[in-house]
């Protein structure tokens, strides 16, 4: 018999991990390369070691990706054994999400059984975030598994008051740290509270332990920074997106502070003119030439003509997403409410935090933390409800995308409250009517959820049909068995299931959608994906898989053409449009001041000491950063090119009727970020007075 058991767990895990590893790899190459500017960078790391450490966006280290290493050391390493390519640098994080499916289902499985494991992998894997950012390069799912790893050793060093295995913990916190920096840190609390209040080893032990483990959590943590920061600069690039070319100044503020809504970004701040960037939002969460790319614009700087709220694409795309989520309103109701939010992540969110209840109670949750249950029950349970206030309440810079990092503690309370109000509904108290009522909320929820995209796909009728069927009269049947006292256990778990299922159905099938359409550079899931599927409108079409616009195309080839003995194929301003295609088709070394045009990477005379050796010849004058004195410069002594010689004109029209039929919503202040370059022009610099 308890071999059967075990055979069947094997079973049952296999199908979890075969219907995540098909989410998250099948048709895969539909993303293209997803976000051109990351893509970018991973193709100027695998030309040469000094681009791989330091993360160059360029292939002459001339400026920094602005995020740290380890993700990108990844994608880069895979991009030399498989060859560059949109599938080959997606690939660690699609292997990433499917072996976290694995881990949570080792972590819950083993202190709340095969059950509770089973059904938190199931969630995590049919979640639409977490699958949307499984086949994406940017690296928040590579962050999540680490996190998922350290908080597995966490939970052993807690309960068996293990010193050697909080180190390791808060050492794997630390890698994470270099993947996403101080968004590793967010589950700091759930860790360090855990441990303190585990009573395996006296409290004193334990202080020393933590203090201990802080000093590993940090000296991991900033170890990379600092030895770029002691580099001098004259040996490396400069820090994207920093104010001072320091990673330490771009940790605190970029990546840090603004996120929180606590750092000044003003004009001038950094680079000497305001930080615009363009927001481009459509039904299927894409843009043109990677549009919004990876940055993220400042706390308190609102694109030009950006409407409030940060666009309303979930309200329109059937499970699109706002690009900003800080600038939705901030309350409790922002992850519930009709935004592009609730689509991604809040599916499961009410079987999570009745879970916590009904497990505190089925453990008599009292402050002796002396079981695993207990200690895993508070991980989890500190991993999401500080990550939830967060979300809800941050007026900093965050993506939705941000929302699979509350993917796995909604899996893991999920299922583990399933379980937990099982056993309690068949004790027959009071606590009984706690899994019934869960259902029933979640259900409600649900439908709450899908009436926001009531309008946008005939499938939300369905969808809306099949959980109310499913779930809803499976959960009065319940309530009627325990009214009337039956102890029919098998048809009362059937019901259950069959309730599960019709809750399952909308995230799956949110889940299903990212397969048929890219995502560009803002992964998520929609039921527009599969609309414009079937109706051909991919609207953005090449543009979103990465590949040349016939107007880049057409400059790409000028370029080419007239380049000599320079450096730098092209000097433009931010990173955006021709940049990053030019660096992912030709592996040329373009000229930037980082993602918002706006970095202080170099001085004028540095610069006309470039032009007057014959390193630099064209410059791209228009759009971010433009107005800086190297532009302005440009434009003065520079000779213009036509336009017939570079840009396909005949191209940016037939794009404009594009986008205006699909009715893609485009704010924007240069339209260049888009492909195009209506603003832009192009300057040559060759054999200019350098002394003017």
């Amino acid at each position: 018999m308890e071999k059967l058991k075990l055979y069947k767990e094997k079973i049952l895990l296999s199908l979890i991990l075969i219907l995540s590893a098909i989410l998250n790899f099948a048709n895969l190459g539909v993303n293209g390369y997803s976000n051109a500017y990351y893509a970018a960078g991973v193709k100027s790391m695998t030309l040469s070691l000094k681009n791989f450490f330091f993360v160059s966006f360029d292939p002459a280290s001339f400026v920094t990706i602005d995020k740290p290493p380890l993700g990108f050391w990844l994608q880069a390493i895979s991009a030399k054994i498989f060859g560059y390519s949109g599938w080959s640098i997606i690939l660690p994080q699609a292997l990433a999400g499917v072996i976290s499916v694995f881990v949570i289902y080792k972590i819950v499985n083993r202190s709340f059984g095969t059950t509770a494991g089973l059904l938190s992998a199931l969630f995590l894997a049919t979640t639409p975030i977490f699958v949307a950012v499984s086949r994406n390069n940017t690296c928040d799912n590579l962050l999540v598994l680490t996190l998922l790893i350290a908080c597995w050793f966490i939970s052993i060093a807690a309960q068996k008051g293990k010193f050697k295995y909080l180190l390791i913990g808060l050492a794997i916190v630390g890698i994470g740290f270099n993947i996403k920096m101080l968004q590793a840190y967010m589950v700091i609390p759930a860790i360090y509270l855990v441990y303190l209040l585990s009573n395996a080893i006296s409290l004193k032990k334990r202080i020393i332990h933590l203090i201990c483990g802080t000093l590993v959590l940090l000296v991991v943590s900033f170890s990379w920074a600092i030895v770029v920061d002691l580099i001098p600069a004259a040996n490396r690039p400069y820090v994207g997106s920093s104010t001072n070319n320091s990673e330490l100044e771009l940790i605190i503020g970029h990546n840090g502070l603004e996120r929180l809504g606590l750092g000044t970004t003003t004009t001038g701040t950094r680079g000497g003119s305001a930080k615009t960037q363009v927001e481009t939002t459509t039904s299927s969460n894409t843009n043109p030439q990677g549009g919004v790319q990876g940055g993220t614009p400042p706390t308190g700087t609102r694109p030009s003509g950006m409407p409030s709220g940060g666009g309303q694409s979930g309200k329109s795309g059937g499970g699109g997403n706002s690009t900003m989520g800080g600038a939705e309103p901030a309350s409790f109701a922002r992850l519930f409410s009709n935004n592009g939010l609730s689509t991604q992540i809040i599916w499961l969110f009410p079987l999570a935090v009745l879970g916590i209840l009904a497990a505190a109670l089925k453990e008599k949750f009292k402050p002796a933390f002396n079981n695993k249950r207990k200690l895993d029950l508070l991980l989890w349970s500190m991993w999401l409800l500080p990550e939830f206030i967060y979300f809800s309440f941050t007026t900093g810079t965050f993506h939705p995308y941000y929302l699979t990092m509350i993917a796995a503690p909604i899996a893991a309370l999920s299922g583990i409250g399933i379980v937990s109000m099982w056993e309690l509904y068949i004790e027959r108290t009071w606590k009984s009517w706690i899994l019934p009522a869960a259902l029933i909320i979640s259900g409600a929820l649900q439908l709450l959820i899908l009436s926001y995209m009531y309008s946008t796909s005939s499938i939300t009728k369905i969808l809306m049909i099949a959980l109310s069927v499913l779930c809803f009269i499976s959960s009065i049947i319940l309530i009627v068995l325990k009214v009337k006292k039956n102890n029919n256990l098998r048809l009362s778990k059937m019901l259950v299931a069959t309730a599960l299922i019709g809750l399952l159905i909308t995230p799956i099938t949110l889940s299903v959608t990212t397969l048929f359409g890219a995502m560009g550079s803002m992964p998520a899931a929609g039921l527009s994906k599969i609309s414009s599927s079937k109706t051909g409108s991919s609207s953005m079409g090449s543009s979103m898989r990465g590949s040349s616009t016939s107007s880049n195309a057409k400059l790409i080839k000028f370029l080419q053409a007239n380049k000599t003995t320079e450096k730098y194929i092209l000097v433009t301003s931010s990173t955006s449009g021709a940049a990053s295609d030019i660096i992912i088709k030709t592996g040329e070394a373009v000229m930037t001041w980082g993602f918002f045009g706006t970095d202080k990477a170099i001085t004028l005379a540095q610069f006309k000491a470039l032009v007057k050796s014959g390193e630099v010849r064209y410059v791209m004058v228009g759009g971010q950063g433009s107005t800086n004195d190297v532009m302005t410069w440009a434009k003065k002594v520079g000779a213009i090119v036509p336009e017939s010689k570079w840009k396909d004109t005949a191209t940016t029209s037939t794009k404009a009727a594009t986008t205006s039929t699909s009715k893609t919503a485009v704010t924007t202040s240069n339209s260049h970020q888009m492909g195009g370059q209506n603003s832009q022009v192009l300057y040559d610099l060759k054999g200019v007075d350098t002394t003017k």
